[in-house]
């Protein structure tokens, strides 16, 4: 695998994955029993700014410091900023930016359970020393979409998985499709948070489609656009699929990325689509 997210974190994607993470998470949080959080790619945990490749992309400069600089952000965005704020210094530096395994360690209660996969042994050993000795964390290094398989459903019976690949191959929308009927066959009721780029060639539109034609569970998107889809430089956006969502997360979302809109810039616009209605 070539792909580094170290060049990338903080970024403008990293920022809208871990609100509607962490708006997932608040609203399961509003009943008393235990979840389960599975995270299918979870890379190495915590992102340190001194860290060669971080310092070469920098994109966190135009992602979570102009994010930081905000005020009044609404509710789900604040508790997000609250879990970023505890890598940056006094004086408004950011240290270190938390990957998603930090971003739900922080938010889960303690009988909450968790379940990381990471293939490259370099990024699970240092996403192990990230998490500490917590026992609500079970590490494997194994294939993400085989654990979807493999470890669903949880004994828990409520929860939710992050599904945040690479897109590295050409197949990886095909690959994502196929998991998430997986995943949603063993485990119906589960929250599915799955992560997709939007650049000019990429595979979006048509999984968006297929979603909408095939899924028979309630489903909604929320991207964040950050420059024209016609712009010639990577990525023009991302997005966010989320099925099974909790009550009321799609207000929660749509104005939390309406938010960010507005912080990243003019050029940027968000959109929440519902798929397929609850």
């Amino acid at each position: 695998m070539n792909y580094r997210h170290a060049y990338h974190a903080g970024n403008f994607a990293d920022v809208l994955k871990h609100v509607v993470l962490t708006g997932a998470v608040e609203s399961l949080k509003r009943k008393d029993a235990p979840f389960f959080y599975l995270d299918t790619h979870a890379g190495r945990g915590r992102y340190r700014r001194d860290d060669p490749a971080m310092q070469q992309g920098r994109e966190f400069l135009t992602g979570v410091m102009r994010v930081l600089g905000c005020e009044r952000p609404p509710a789900v965005v604040a508790r997000y900023l609250e879990v970023v704020k505890t890598d940056v210094t006094p004086q408004g530096e950011l240290t270190s930016y938390p990957g998603s395994p930090l971003v739900a360690q922080a938010l889960m209660r303690g009988d909450d359970r968790a379940a990381l996969c990471e293939l490259e042994p370099a990024e699970l050993a240092t996403l192990r020393l990230a998490l500490g000795r917590d026992p609500r964390f079970h590490l494997h290094q194994r294939d993400g979409y085989e654990a979807l398989g493999a470890l669903l459903p949880p004994r828990e019976r409520r929860g939710l998985a992050l599904i945040d690949p690479p897109y590295e191959e050409p197949t990886e929308f095909a690959r994502l499709a196929d998991a998430l009927q997986t995943a949603l066959t063993r485990w119906p009721a589960g929250v599915m948070l799955a992560w997709y780029p939007l650049a000019r060639r990429g595979g979006a539109a048509a999984f968006l489609k297929n979603c909408r034609a095939e899924l028979r569970r309630p489903a909604l998107s929320v991207e964040l656009l950050i420059r024209p889809a016609d712009s010639p430089v990577g990525m023009y956006g991302a997005g966010m699929l989320v099925i099974n969502p909790p009550w009321q997360l799609d207000a929660a979302l749509g104005e939390a990325a309406g938010w960010l809109a507005t912080a990243f810039g003019p050029q940027s616009r968000s959109r929440v689509d519902w798929l397929v209605r609850e």
